[in-house]
């Protein structure tokens, strides 16, 4: 009696189940780890999973602000692109998916790895005015105390005004041109030194984040000689805003989290300082006064970079040659089984949890259910691939 091919162990299940299923099964893979496991199973599995683009998808559902990006490039070096050496080598004619793949499985990693969130402020760019320069520069604000010894208080002083709806801004650049953010702080300054002991807090603060025009060279950061020059939007793309925060009159360090993570595409931060409450006595004129600023979240690794070029902005990774092969699962048989397990277990129930009606259990009981082929994938420069059955 004659048997179908496709209930042989050794049958292709992405060919069996079809391109609209399957790719419905995968887009159920919410982990870069579990989407690389899916994608070592076979070559025909991995093919798939770079054709449709599914790294990409998982940082898109995670930050939407990645569909800024209109190209990607991958670099061997600061100079030297894949792209020229393509023009050597018919070899990678399928270098265009194989670096987007690469490139969004690597984001994919640093913006779904859990992390403990810290400051990511590397520099103060500027703000939009300064009382006293250099005694109340903005990277006064990088001090995490109110005050450096019993007579230097540290703090940042806007210029005053007469209408207390006048809005300020302090523009700081970032540790990476990558960094995933939940929550500003900000702590206003008390003026201890002032009758009342007058706290100098703005009504509320709002947030905006993106890239520069032109790359920031580091004579126009403030430093003391400094006071920092490019202040006006004209110099930035903002590519995200966040809702205003309303903030008390209280020495305190405030914390403000955002709706969800956001990616800062560019590692420029404006913070938004709106409205005024306080005058001080001397002057009749209405300040702003901040202590202390931080952005916390987390810095993304330094191989990404982006660029503007045109109208769009380019994702660069800087990619060293020796590891640009395809993440190893390196473990033995008997952990291989049990994550490929955790794996299937993990679709069924995200299918179960969201409701999907369209998944055919018999079909995915063979997809999970089989004796499956674990391709491991080498690095390029070796040249190699090694299979071993799981049992």
């Amino acid at each position: 009696m004659e048997m179908d091919d496709s209930s042989s162990p050794a049958a292709d299940f992405v060919d069996y189940l079809g391109p609209d299923t399957s790719a419905t099964v995968f887009t159920m893979i919410h982990h870069p780890a579990d989407l690389a496991r899916a994608s070592a199973v076979s070559r025909s599995w991995r093919q798939f999973v770079i054709d449709n683009h599914f790294t990409k998808l998982q940082c898109l559902r995670a930050c939407p602000e990645v569909s800024t990006f209109t190209a990607v490039d991958v670099t061997t070096s600061r100079r030297t692109t894949l792209q020229d050496q393509d023009q050597h080598s018919a070899a990678q004619s399928n270098t265009t998916a194989e670096n987007l793949h690469r490139v969004y499985s690597h984001l994919a990693h640093g913006l779904l790895s859990p992390y403990n969130p810290r400051d990511c402020i590397l520099h103060c760019i500027g703000a939009s005015s300064t009382d006293n320069f250099p005694e109340e520069t903005v990277e006064n604000t990088l001090e995490p105390v109110d005050q450096l010894d019993t007579s230097r208080p540290s703090y940042w002083s806007s210029g005053g005004q007469r209408d207390p709806d006048a809005a300020e801004c302090l523009i700081y650049r970032l540790q990476a041109d990558l960094c995933l953010i939940h929550e500003i702080k900000v702590q206003p300054f008390k003026a201890f030194f002032q009758h009342g002991d007058p706290i100098y807090s703005p009504k509320s603060i709002r947030v905006q984040m993106g890239y520069p025009r032109s790359p920031l060279r580091p004579e126009a950061l403030v430093s003391d000689e400094n006071e920092g020059q490019l202040i006006h939007d004209t110099n930035y793309v903002w590519t995200y805003t966040s809702p205003e925060f309303p903030m008390l009159q209280e020495n305190v360090l405030q914390s403000f989290t955002l709706p969800r993570p956001v990616l800062c595409i560019g590692g420029v931060v404006k913070v938004e300082l709106l409205g005024r409450v306080q005058k001080q006595a001397i002057d009749g004129l209405y300040y702003i006064c901040i202590s202390h600023v931080q952005i916390a979240g987390k810095a993304l690794s330094r191989d990404l970079g982006v660029v503007p070029r045109g109208d769009g902005l380019v994702l660069n990774y800087y990619l060293d040659p020796r590891t640009c092969g395809v993440p190893r699962i390196e473990s033995s048989r008997v952990d291989g089984r049990s994550r490929w397990q955790g794996l299937a277990s993990r679709i069924w129930h995200s299918g179960t949890a969201r409701g999907i009606g369209g998944l055919n259990q018999t079909l995915l009981s063979r997809l999970f259910g089989g004796p499956l082929r674990l391709v491991v994938v080498a690095d390029e420069s070796e040249g190699e691939e090694d299979e071993d059955d799981l049992p």
